[in-house]
This record gives C-alpha cells, structure tokens and sequence, in this order.
C-alpha cells in the first residue's frame, strides 16, 4: 500500500505540473463570442476560489514556490478575462454585473498579492464567496443571453472547474486552522454539487467521443481526490501535496471538457 501511494503521489504531481501550461494567461481579443464568453466568466468563478487556495498553500509551506508561481499567473488571467468581459458584455444587465465583480476584485487582489497571513486568510473567506457571487451571476446572464443548450453544457462544466478549486480550497482553509461550520460545510456541499453535476454532463446527448472519454477521466481522477480528501485532520504534509496536485489534475481535464461544449 506505502509503494502504490507514493506512486499514486509521484504520478498527480508531475499531472499537476503539466496542468499549469493550458491556464496561461491569453492574448486579448477585441471581439469574443458568447459561449467564449460564458466558458471566461465560468474561468472566473473558479479563479475566485483557486487563488485562495494557493493563497493557502504558500501560508502552510505546501509547494510554496509553484503555488506562489500559479497564484500570480491566476491574478493575471482573472485580470485579463474581466478586460475581455467588459468588453464582450450584450446588455445591460451583464455591463452591471461585470462591475460589481470588478469592484471586488480591487480589494480581493490587494490582500492574495501580499505575503500570506492567517489574519487575511480569514478575510479571504468571505470576500471569495463574494466574489464567486458575481462572477457566477456574470455567467448565468451570459447563458441567459445565449439561449442554448451548449451554452448551458459550457455553464455547467465551467462550474466543475470551479467546484475542483473550491473543495480544495475548503480542505487547505481547515487545514490551517479555519474550523468554522461554513468551511466544513462548504467542503462536503461542493463535493455533492461536484458528482452530481458530473452525472448530468455524462448523459449530456450532445456529448461527442472526445468528451465522453475526458468525462470517464475526470470520474476516475474524482476517486484519487476523494482518498486525498479522506485524510482531513492528518497533518502529514504528503496529504496535503495530494489534494493540491490532485486538484489541479481535475482543473485542467475539466477546462478541456468546457472547452469542447464551446465549440459545439
């Protein structure tokens, strides 16, 4: 069992490595479409979570420097999509709500760009559900707008993107000390919103080979994650590297699937 966890360790953190290229920041686009547009908003719902994570990490010492390495890569990517976002807005509606997540990014962005306390962590808890409040709300305008159900399929899976982050999010804030019943509750939440979500794009009809076989990938990996997330309240650093890397693996085969339901 010690040999197949150490390979089963070694294996997500080369995985979690690979990952970080297909998040790198993009160019800017003048004009993008709106399923574009649902998949960035839906990137910036799990942006709001992922760089609390990392914020997380670098506070506990758990692969500081890479994470401290994507954290800035993640501020700039939210940047650089609510630029696009502004830009890309078809009605009013998605104009007003795309400033209020900009009004919040402001104050967000100060605290995840200074070196991590537990004093702001616990700040971060808060101003993240608010955050992910707007950009969610960006993104159901978006879909509304599009009126399709691709757009729909885009939504949802952007959102498991997000649910990857969140949990880890979840397990290193409890790890660090944050006991409260909203960071309990918000772990084993997001883990059911995960599965089933999971289950319904699974039996989406309009699922192609190519998604369907990224799908089953993302079921197995769900299995590590959830023996990752088993040990809670076991202090061995390796379990912590697990649920880091782990969910990383998960981000990136789900921004591959999202990326497919755009280009239906």
């Amino acid at each position: 069992m010690k040999k197949w966890a150490s390979l089963l360790h070694g294996m997500l953190f080369g995985l979690a490595f690979i990952a970080a290229p297909a998040l790198a920041v993009p160019a800017n686009s003048p004009q993008i479409t709106l399923s574009s547009a649902i998949n960035k908003a839906g990137r910036q719902r799990m942006l709001s979570q992922r760089m609390v994570k990392f914020y997380c990490q670098i506070g506990q010492d758990v692969l500081a420097d890479k994470s401290r390495q994507q954290l800035q890569q993640s501020v700039g990517l939210f940047e650089s999509q609510l630029a696009e976002l502004k830009q890309a807005a078809p009605n009013p509606e998605v104009k007003s709500a795309v400033a209020r997540m900009e009004s919040l990014w402001g104050p967000f962005k100060g605290i995840v760009s200074k070196a991590p306390s537990k004093e702001d962590g616990k700040k971060l808890i808060g101003m993240s559900e608010e955050l992910l409040q707007a950009a969610h709300k960006t993104t159901m305008l978006l879909q509304d707008a599009a009126g399709t159900q691709a757009g729909q399929l885009v939504n949802i899976a952007g959102r498991q993107r997000m649910l990857s982050q969140r949990m880890a999010k979840f397990y290193m804030l409890k790890r660090w000390g944050f006991n409260a019943s909203e960071v309990s509750d918000g772990l084993e939440q997001a883990r059911n919103e995960f599965k089933g979500a999971l289950q319904e794009l699974l039996a989406a009809p309009q699922n192609t080979s190519a998604i369907k076989k990224e799908s089953e990938l993302v079921r197995m990996q769900l299995i590590f994650f959830e023996n990752a997330l088993a040990q809670e309240g076991v202090q061995d650093p390796a379990f912590a590297v697990n649920v880091a890397t782990s969910s990383e693996r998960m981000l990136e085969v789900m921004d591959r699937v999202t990326g497919m339901y755009e280009k239906l």
